[in-house]
């Protein structure tokens, strides 16, 4: 192939490419992952999502190699009145036009079966899959000092969780 075939091959794929990216509705806010100790078992991972697109998307899983599962969790209050996690199968919705947090106390990113230690400063690799927008890659700090966010409750049963 000459020169001149491989740059309009090459353009070509791009401009085709480029507007998939132009697309991505889809941002990631204040992305930070936590512990609960160094023996812990488990860790989270919090962040907003911003959807500045026309429609509703869809957070349907997420995928890191820190641990054996990661999974989409929410706390809910029993019939005891303790709160406890659950894996969120069906994902979180982000509206068109608006966010959706994952916080402490709320929705989040569940890393279950821990394949390494996650020191404060340490970098976890972290893969949002949307319905729409498809795969997002992040690189997560892990902020081991950061106090509770607010609206944050007070967690009660954990079982399960290793924390």
């Amino acid at each position: 192939m000459s020169f001149k075939t491989i740059a309009l091959a090459a353009t070509t794929a791009l401009s085709f490419a480029l507007p998939a990216f132009a697309q991505s509705a889809i941002t990631v806010e204040d992305p930070y992952a936590r512990v609960a100790g160094k023996m812990a078992k488990a860790g989270a991972a919090f962040m907003v999502i911003e959807n500045s697109g026309d429609e509703d998307d869809r957070l349907i899983s997420a995928a890191s190699d820190v641990a054996k599962r990661t999974e989409l969790h929410t706390h809910k209050e029993n019939a005891e009145g303790h709160m406890q996690m659950l894996h969120v199968k069906e994902g979180f919705v982000i509206p068109a036009g608006g966010t959706h947090a994952l916080a402490r106390g709320g929705d989040h990113v569940m890393f279950m079966g821990l394949t390494q230690g996650l020191d404060h400063g340490d970098i976890v690799n972290v893969t949002l899959i949307f319905e729409k927008a498809g795969e997002v890659a992040l690189e997560i700090p892990v902020d081991l000092e950061r106090k509770a966010d607010h609206g944050a409750m007070k967690h009660g049963d954990h079982a399960g969780h290793g924390n």
